[in-house]
């Protein structure tokens, strides 16, 4: 490594010397927000001449905050956060490159990470059972008879693949554990013959890792063959953004809680655009809010657009990492290195050169929910009972919904009716809220409350706990919480992702069969982070964004379309009304109980054994091979994505006579491309598996089956909330196929198309691939033969997978889209001008049945140089790949 300008220095803690490159050597830096001084320290660590040069280090003296960004680095996050669901596909692909290299003559053993790669097991577990002392065990019991083999198969990983650990199911959510556990904030290693020190950095298969920078720690969510081709050594190539500095001022007025305060900052940042952009948070109340709160706000990261959401290192950070067990050596180090470098955050500290600002005064948040179907549409509660008929209205007029009334229902004994706005889910769940104490025992002494007046959750309501970790039910336990919350119906079904995934189980086939029957618009209330339409679960059409202590409240009311200020909850034994008011705790009540109950001895108890797993896991048998021997499996099977691989790049030639597989309209998300949720028997997904010999009860998820490509290639575009508008009338993966006008699953359609030889495109609206940092939702267009997407906008992470798979993103200019076009999908399509993919703008011809031609340019989302290189070879991993093998 070279040293260009002298940064390399020694830092001495408590007699240890730590070898660092120091930001004050490069002039300006001073002044550099927060996290591009993390990005600077990067550059100076890893500067070798070739990835990084003096000229790279340079353009940070002078960068100049307003400017579009234009300059593009070579990032090398310190280590890889993956989850199960996108975790599983990834080392599949490892083990696939293994196979691969081996083929084209290299050593498998290459294949493997080169830095720290921990993946936690949180998404399998669903709400089988709910409502009892048992369902936690038979929840678990069920989750890993569904998922032995994808286990087995993470177990051969972490014993094949070095670097590489997994924490095992019914632990916790990774990005809880993340934050309580596995950040170092400052990261430690040997280099030679000193040991290094440096930022902790992280990227993640899973766009809610940006929650690791309520700690501090600067991370986002990649595609997971972006995260592959890092874990591999590939340095991420990025654009330096800009950064939106939003300064807190104030304090939360009492009965406003952390979740109002996020969604009012998710409507505000959503408002402002910070989409490819960082955020930092700065002000005066940084100093008094606690880590909860940030890790809150941080976590939301997706759903308010930006790449990250970032806080400072400060006393109240040390203060966490000492009440989550880090050790004194790392508290001293993580502080005298901040010192060091000059990020140390103090209330006096001076205000860094941001690109753009904007500001909230805590004091103007108020309680608020977010729905029906996006995080970013918040819903004063005051205004409730107003936004709610008139967003029921809407959705039945967009969905052609008829109005047929109330249903009576029988369930458990009990009678009463359901009709649209009744709640049928309320979960507790999302590391966005179970990582903050606030919320949790704040819902707690409300559950408390509830309970000493002898209420009950309305007995329509399906309710659920996922408590984040473990640590959280020790405190709860220690708290005297847990029963009280038991008796509303919230006990704990699993330390995993669940309802917020659309983990949420079937509902009671009264409850079912009432809202079918009946058309009714059912809602589920959840503190999670997303509300996507059939996320939550397929028969619930409306989503409500709350926090814990609404979330209880509102399971013992049953109905959304209440004031519940005004308004009382329900009645007492003795027919008195309760009001909310009336259960809603002091915050002076829930600071008492954190101080008393939320200490360092749970999450010391939790945390001790992290890596071991219960019996089902140690006692779980798993190939100890260097490459794996891919035995019969409906879980896992061997990806095509190599076959017939060389090492010579042969160009890339225009894309002609394409036809269209999906015109789709604005906010396209990859839940919509890529589902994870339940498998119809009907659907393609579902008869390949009966085919198979898997009986429907034992499909599982498509989101637990993403180790088979078959699988996910039938569940492309299979979201049954998916409107086709070539298929208008239809609901699900339905469309035309041309030019015989045919109506069949995109799926079918996709096959034929490739047995014609003929390439597909998808043309959509705006923010095409929102939603989770899904690899599937452009590996399954890529498997369908999909060569090129053309929407008004992206995505950012979904964008760059994409090109990952070799996939072509075009966008519209000039003011154009489908609609302003006259596009319907039924016209052939040329696109020309590729230049081998270097062109900034291609020609796109749409040609008609009857030889009418519509011509317009569209622009070449590829963003990088390195991206180029990425696309001409197939996508990321095949460059990955040839790159290795040729060394």
């Amino acid at each position: 490594m070279t040293n260009s300008f002298n940064a390399k220095s020694t830092l001495s803690v408590a007699g240890k010397d730590y070898e660092i490159y120091r930001l004050d050597a490069v002039p300006g830096s001073e002044r550099l927000p927060y996290s591009i001084k993390i990005l600077l320290e990067n550059l100076l660590r890893n500067e070798d001449g070739v990835t990084v040069n003096r000229e790279d280090i340079e353009f940070f003296s002078n960068w100049d905050a307003k400017a579009e960004p234009s300059k593009e680095i070579q990032y090398r996050p310190a280590r890889v956060l993956m989850q199960d669901f996108t975790g599983v596909p990834a080392v599949v692909d490892l083990a696939a490159m293994r196979d691969a290299m081996a083929k084209l003559g290299g050593d498998p053993s290459k294949i493997t990470p080169q830095q720290p790669a921990e993946l936690v097991i949180d998404h399998s577990v669903q709400v089988d059972h709910f409502g009892s002392d048992s369902a936690f065990a038979l929840n678990a019991e069920l989750e890993f008879q569904r998922n032995r083999e994808r286990y087995q198969f993470l177990k051969w990983g972490q014993n094949a693949l070095d670097g590489f650990k997994v924490v095992p199911p019914d632990t916790g959510i990774v990005h809880q554990v993340n934050v309580e556990y596995l950040s170092r904030l400052i990261f430690s290693k040997d280099a030679g013959n000193a040991t290094q020190a440096y930022f902790d950095t992280c990227v993640g298969t899973d766009s809610h890792t940006t929650m690791v920078n309520g700690i501090g720690v600067l991370g986002w969510g990649v595609g997971g063959i972006e995260a592959e081709a890092s874990m591999l050594g590939q340095p991420i190539s990025m654009l330096v953004p800009k950064v939106v500095g939003f300064k807190l001022t104030g304090k939360l007025r009492e009965g406003v809680t952390a979740t109002d305060l996020v969604l009012t900052i998710v409507e505000r940042l959503r408002q402002h655009g910070v989409v490819g952009k960082f955020v930092e948070f700065y002000g005066p109340a940084i100093s008094v809010l606690p880590m909860g709160e940030r890790n809150t706000i941080a976590n939301m990261g997706p759903e308010y657009g930006a790449t990250c959401g970032l806080f400072p290192i400060d006393q109240i950070t040390l203060d966490y990492l000492r009440l989550t067990g880090r050790s004194e050596e790392q508290i001293a180090l993580v502080e005298a290195y901040c010192k060091a470098q000059g990020v140390w955050h103090t209330a006096e500290a001076a205000e860094a050169d941001y690109s753009e600002t904007l500001e909230l005064d805590l004091g103007d948040v108020v309680p608020s929910l977010a729905g029906p179907k996006r995080p970013q549409d918040r819903v004063a509660l005051d205004t409730i009972t107003e936004h709610f008929p008139k967003a029921l209205s809407a959705l039945k007029e967009e969905r052609g919904i008829p109005t047929k009334g109330p249903a009576k229902v029988e369930l458990d004994g009990k009678q009463f009716e359901l009709s649209d706005g009744s709640i049928v889910v309320a979960a507790i769940t999302s590391c966005t809220n179970t990582s903050n104490p606030s919320v949790l025992i704040a819902a707690g002494l409300v559950a408390k409350k509830a309970a000493a007046l002898g209420l009950e959750r309305a007995p329509w309501v399906k309710t659920a706990f996922g408590p984040g970790s473990m640590a959280v039910t020790r405190y709860l336990d220690r708290a005297g919480l847990t029963e009280p919350l038991k008796a509303l119906g919230f006990h704990n079904v699993g330390y995993g992702c669940t309802v917020c995934i659309g983990n949420t189980g079937p509902l009671p086939a009264p409850i079912s069969k009432a809202i079918a029957d009946n058309d009714l618009c059912a809602v589920s209330i959840l503190s999670g982070n997303r509300n996507f339409e059939g996320r939550v679960h397929a028969e619930v059409r409306m989503n409500y964004l709350a926090s814990p202590p609404l979330v209880v409240a509102y399971a013992i009311a049953g109905r959304i379309d209440i004031d519940p200020f005004n308004d009382p909850l329900t009645t007492d034994a003795k027919g008195n009304p309760v009001y909310l008011k009336d259960i809603w705790p002091s915050e002076a009540e829930v600071s008492g109980a954190i101080r008393d109950f939320v200490t360092a001895e749970e999450f010391t108890a939790a945390y001790a054994d992290v890596f071991s797993g219960d019996a089902r896991w140690q006692g779980l048998e798993a190939p100890q091979t260097d490459t794996y021997d891919w035995p019969e499996s409906t879980y896992i099977k061997n990806p095509p994505y190599f076959a017939g691989m060389s090492l010579d790049v042969a160009p890339v030639g225009d894309i002609t006579g394409a036809r269209c597989l999906a015109l789709l309209g604005n906010s396209i998300t990859t839940d919509h491309t890529s589902p994870a949720g339940a498998i119809k028997p009907d659907s393609p997904a579902g008869k390949y598996l009966i085919e198979k010999g898997v009986d429907p009860k034992d499909f599982n998820s498509l989101g637990s089956r993403r180790g088979n490509h078959e699988v996910m290639m039938r569940g492309t575009f299979a979201n049954i909330r998916l409107r086709n508008l070539m298929a208008p009338g239809t609901e699900g993966g339905v469309t035309l196929h041309q030019p015989s006008g045919e109506q069949m699953s995109i799926f079918d359609a996709a096959m034929r198309y490739q047995e014609e030889g003929t390439p597909a495109i998808v043309v959509a609206g705006k923010e095409y691939g929102s939603g989770s940092s899904r690899d599937w939702a452009a590996k399954g267009p890529r498997l369908l033969g999909v060569r090129a997407v053309i929407a008004e906008s992206y995505e950012r992470i979904h964008r760059s997978n994409l090109v990952g798979m070799g996939i072509l993103p075009l966008e519209f200019i000039n003011g154009d889209s489908a609609e302003s076009l006259g596009l319907t999908g039924t016209e052939t399509f040329d696109i020309q001008g590729l230049n081998n993919g270097e062109a900034k703008q291609v020609e796109v011809t749409a040609t008609a049945a009857d030889g009418s031609v519509k011509r317009f340019t569209a622009k070449v989302r590829i963003d990088t140089p390195n991206e180029v290189d990425y696309y001409r070879n197939g996508g990321i991993l095949h460059y990955v790949l040839r790159k290795l093998a040729a060394g």
